[in-house]
């Protein structure tokens, strides 16, 4: 017998370990590309300063780096420590990117961070580069094979269940790594990451702006943020939009929360701007609407019905009835694998047989068979993530989205201009858009796992069905031991990220122009130099996207 209890608990101890983990990596994502970037740039001017720009912002992404290899070494062990059932259900399928993702993506980036970090004075500055450009794209793969694991949880793609071993098995490894939900989802986080990393420099120059201190390192670097930042900042918008098409597809359930859609509506339906979701009574208390804009918005055409949370639920219940045939004749299957009769019934239902668990936890002695109508109703209710979360974490992502949207075009207004110097406002507003950006991620993340409730693989295992049987004690012992270690790596971070700012550059880059520099900065006001060197960092910024 499942303990409810248990399950909660270790959904929470993931939540925690993924939310403090989730902190780190936008910013390793993101300052990887952008160092690649700096010494694009280095290369092509042979200016020293850009060497020592990408040398003093490689600083902070090592103590990143470090952190978050700490934090998301532990979170594999947990899909065997605490959803053990989930691991030996679907391990053909979810180990594959795991593994490839260390033995390619992270032993190539940690390989070459250190000859990044010291092989400066060892290696000619072409092949530095391409090291650095190394780390870029190790990091980025690690992105891409961690999605493609989770994208396999919200849309389970290139897989079958086999009766006869009780187990998921990979049907087409293709159709694993292209399904829609992880390519698009791969391209929207590594991007975030990007604006992540943008606004973190952006902020770290500002303050150093304000204070009259490395103000070459700190104009170069802000200008070339801010031009990588709007970029990115346009890119995760528009890939947003597309997550959102290919999700709403693959999970209705999610997209009706995130709009908290209690009924169906004529389409075009109305957009919810603002809401008070109530759950328990399937309403809201109050909402702020916006006509006709809805529809259009999600699936771009005037005429698609988008179901509510009423069609979704009686579609549930239509599929939990079908499903527990399914698991009524997998439980003879498990005794006698060559009973035909129970392999044609299984055969028949098995594309419901996801539903049939799922009331199985309901049911008396968890026999399907035992189900009753108000257990079928009461699972099909459960098929709707939590609507108030949804509709929230959803909204502030959007809204923190926005936000950087605009920040990054004034910045690189005032950047091209030659005056951002000047806009001590600005300058003042710019630290505080640091913790933004991150939040976006957190909300993000919270409406793509949350929103996939109460599966654990969409449509197909349960949550409750996935933990290991642990007792509650160690559940509250190890919850507790691990958010207590995470909070100390954050403020490890946090002291070292500011020790390390606080100090700066190393004290030639602050002293007089090196030989190899060139021309100063251009004067305040010279638009036309700042535009010419605005745009070859554009370009070495979109060509990394």
């Amino acid at each position: 017998m499942i303990n409810n209890t248990v399950v909660e608990l270790s959904r929470l101890q993931f939540a925690a370990t993924a939310l403090y983990h989730f902190l780190f990596v936008p910013l390793t994502l993101g300052l990887s590309v952008m160092l690649a970037t700096m010494e694009t740039v280095y290369f092509i001017t042979g200016r020293k300063i850009y060497r020592d720009i990408t040398q003093f912002w490689g600083k902070l992404f090592l103590i990143n780096f470090a952190l978050g290899v700490a934090t998301g070494l532990t979170m594999e062990f947990e899909f065997g420590t605490n959803w053990s059932f989930y691991s030996g259900f679907v391990g053909d399928i979810f180990g594959a990117p795991l593994a490839i993702e260390g033995l390619m993506a992270f032993f190539l980036e940690a390989t070459f961070i250190g000859l990044m970090t010291f092989g400066w004075q060892r290696l000619s500055r072409g092949t530095h580069l391409l090291v650095t450009f190394l780390v870029g794209l190790g990091s980025n793969l690690s992105a891409l094979w961690i999605l493609v694991a989770n994208g396999f949880m919200q849309d389970p793609q290139g897989a079958a269940f086999n009766p006869v071993t009780m187990r998921m098995e990979l049907t087409s490894f293709g159709a694993l790594i292209f399904s829609p939900d992880a390519q698009t989802k791969f391209v929207h986080t590594s991007i975030a990451g990007y604006v992540t990393a943008a606004i973190f420099v952006s902020g770290i120059s500002a303050f150093y702006m304000l204070r009259g201190r490395h103000m070459e390192l700190a104009r170069r670097s802000f200008r070339m943020a801010a031009l990588f930042g709007v970029l990115a900042t346009a890119g995760v918008i528009t890939l947003g939009d597309a997550l959102g098409f290919v999700g709403g597809h693959a999970q209705p359930s999610k997209l009706a929360a995130m709009e908290a859609m209690w009924t169906t509506e004529p389409a075009p339906a109305p957009f919810n701007l603002a809401a008070w979701p109530v759950q328990s009574e399937q309403r809201n208390a109050w909402k702020l609407q916006i006509p006709y804009v809805l529809t259009p918005l999600l699936t771009h055409s005037l005429d698609t019905i988008l179901p509510g949370v009423d069609t979704i639920e009686a579609d549930a219940a239509k599929r939990i009835r079908s499903g527990i045939p399914a698991v009524q004749a997998l439980r003879v299957l498990s005794a006698h694998p060559d009973d035909a009769a129970a392999l044609a019934q299984f055969e028949q239902h098995k594309d419901d047989l996801g539903f049939g668990f799922l009331v199985q936890r309901y049911a008396a002695q968890q026999d399907v068979s035992n189900a009753t109508d108000a257990d079928i109703v009461r699972a099909s209710k459960d098929a709707i993530p939590n609507v108030f979360a949804m509709f929230w974490s959803f909204r502030l992502m959007v809204a923190c989205g926005l936000l950087m949207l605009a920040y990054f075009v004034v910045a690189v207004i005032f950047s091209l201009r030659g005056d951002i110097h000047r806009q001590r406002w600005f300058l003042k507003l710019a630290p505080w858009m640091i913790p933004i950006p991150f939040i976006a991620c957190e909300m993000g993340w919270v409406t793509a796992e949350v929103g996939r409730q109460p599966w654990t693989v969409f449509g197909i295992l349960p949550t409750w069905m996935s933990a290991s049987s642990h007792s509650v004690a160690y559940m509250v012992f190890s919850l507790a031991g691990f958010v207590l270690l995470y909070s100390i790596f954050i403020v490890i971070e946090m002291f070292l990220m500011i020790k390390f700012v606080r100090k700066g550059p190393e004290p030639h880059v602050t002293g007089s122009h090196h030989p190899n520099d060139g021309p100063t900065l251009p004067r305040p006001g010279a638009l036309g130099r700042g535009l010419v060197d605005g745009l070859s960092v554009s370009a070495s910024a979109s060509s990394m996207e």
